[in-house]
């Protein structure tokens, strides 16, 4: 997702009083492309198609989106920089009363001048970068500097870089620290997440890879105070690895829109429904019992954690 080596939601809420129902939504990623020019090697985009989110299908999905509840939208992939009316999407969101923020991995100049001129509308942007050992596994050029070039061109009200990590060296982390600390943004952290799949096509034993995240995150606390609620994530991401007959329900409040238009509970549920939908038929997918269970992909998107 535009990132994407761990598309994350970092849209901001209010507190509100507890729901009376079941579960409450306050939040929703909406995918502006069914592509993306970026392609990384490590991406695990759950929709990938041609064409881009259309302005029909898009207000729509906020009226629906408004009347569930939900108080603010994500813009991700695709890359939401690449989509011709950027401007018109944030325009509408605010006619529903909805605060937007974007996940970006903008760098081509005019990508960057096109969120440069909308950047005050947004309520946070989020620029993802790569460490230099995901940039080599998934191909990328997404580095931390050129990241943060991009957040100094974009100044909304909440700057976050988000770094997708593997293989760190404390040289690096250094150096990311003192970046981080220079420039004043906030930092998001999210290890490289491959399925079994990739690992195998990258060469890891399945140890191995876990032994790597453990590497990873040692080192990165020694530079960063890393949040109990990321160091619960990690654990949490851990045991679904080696214990997936254990993998709890979707328990997520952020909601997922397709590119297409349809609504669903993760990027990768297996079920949805159309936003064309009657609203009696939407209202029963998202008070149903959720049939998927949570995997360490859908984890990465779900997590929103501001590591200092």
């Amino acid at each position: 997702m535009g990132q994407h080596g761990g598309a994350v939601n970092t849209v901001t809420q209010p507190e509100r009083p507890p729901a009376l129902t079941r579960q409450r939504f306050r939040s929703a990623l909406i995918s502006t492309a069914g592509h993306c020019k970026i392609a990384c090697g490590f991406c695990f985009r759950a929709d990938r198609a041609h064409g881009f989110l259309d302005i029909a299908t898009y207000t729509r999905a906020l009226s629906r989106l408004r009347e569930t509840g939900v108080e603010a939208i994500c813009l991700t992939g695709g890359e939401p920089a690449h989509h011709p009316q950027l401007r018109q999407l944030v325009r509408l969101a605010h006619q529903f009363g909805i605060p937007v923020s974007t996940v970006t991995s903008a760098r081509d100049p005019d990508d960057v001048d096109r969120l440069a001129d909308i950047a005050r509308l947004l309520a946070n942007v989020t620029v993802s970068a790569d460490s230099a050992g995901a940039m080599a596994l998934g191909r990328t050029t997404r580095s931390v500097a050129s990241a943060i070039t991009t957040l100094e061109q974009v100044p909304p009200a909440e700057r976050v870089l988000h770094l997708t990590y593997w293989k760190l060296t404390a040289q690096e982390c250094h150096d990311v620290y003192e970046r981080i600390h220079k420039s004043g943004v906030q930092i998001q952290l999210s290890p490289v997440a491959l399925d079994d799949t990739a690992r195998q096509r990258a060469g890891f034993t399945f140890y191995n890879y876990l032994a790597q995240q453990r590497e990873d995150a040692d080192l990165l606390g020694r530079y960063f105070q890393l949040t109990p609620r990321f160091q619960e994530y990690l654990t949490a991401l851990r045991a679904m690895h080696l214990y997936p007959e254990r993998r709890p329900s979707c328990a997520s409040a952020t909601l997922y829109v397709s590119a297409s238009g349809e609504i669903r509970r993760c990027p990768y549920g297996k079920t949805g429904v159309s936003v064309r939908a009657p609203r009696a038929e939407i209202s029963r997918f998202l008070q149903a019992e959720p049939q998927d269970r949570t995997t360490p992909e859908c984890a990465a998107i779900c997590r929103a954690d501001d590591t200092p």
